[in-house]
């Protein structure tokens, strides 16, 4: 592997190691005992989410994307679950708004938690990345471009929550496997 690799992986692993494992819990046991689910994001973020939305599916979880036509609209004992790693992200504070109004729960993913997305959030889940909102300047603080390192630690953190959910809905490979589409 090149010296650049290693390093990236190693501040990937870095950035990972940093979030709160009470909070990676906390989110976990929103998600299962939520009525039902709506992930959202947006450029490469909704990318991750999507992904996550996916292996939600296959634990068995009733999960859908904000914007498909099938996502259900949400309510008391649902659950919105909004990725903004800069914190400001018009859309997804708009679909939290929402969420809140309509008596949702609110799970946010960020790497700002002073941001306006926090405030609305009942739980945060913080990513310390650089993103999009602190990627030039003195405020620069990766070897990876724009926000790049929060996504790639989305989808690593996104995979131990996956395994920490299976083992909590005992959900076995099996049925994770059974439940995946046919229609590829």
């Amino acid at each position: 592997m090149s010296t650049l690799t290693d390093a990236l992986l190693n501040e990937l692993r870095l950035t990972v190691a940093r979030v709160d494992e009470r909070a990676v819990d906390d989110a976990c046991a929103m998600l299962a005992e939520a009525g039902r689910i709506v992930v959202c994001g947006c450029g490469r973020e909704a990318l991750q989410m999507q992904g996550f939305a996916m292996r939600l599916f296959h634990l068995g979880l009733p999960v859908s994307v904000a914007g498909d036509m099938t996502a259900p609209p949400l309510g008391a004992g649902d659950l919105l679950f909004a990725s903004s790693g800069p914190g400001e992200t018009a859309t997804i504070l708009s679909l939290m708004r929402t969420a809140r109004d309509a008596g949702a729960g609110v799970l946010l993913i960020t790497a700002q938690p002073a941001g306006s997305a926090a405030r609305l959030a009942d739980r945060l889940l913080v990513v310390p990345a650089q993103t999009m909102a602190d990627d030039r300047g003195e405020k620069r603080s990766s070897a990876f471009p724009m926000g790049s390192l929060f996504e790639g630690a989305m989808f690593v953190l996104f995979e131990a929550m996956v395994l920490k959910l299976k083992h909590r809905l005992g959900v076995t490979d099996e049925v994770m496997r059974a439940r995946h589409t046919n229609l590829e």
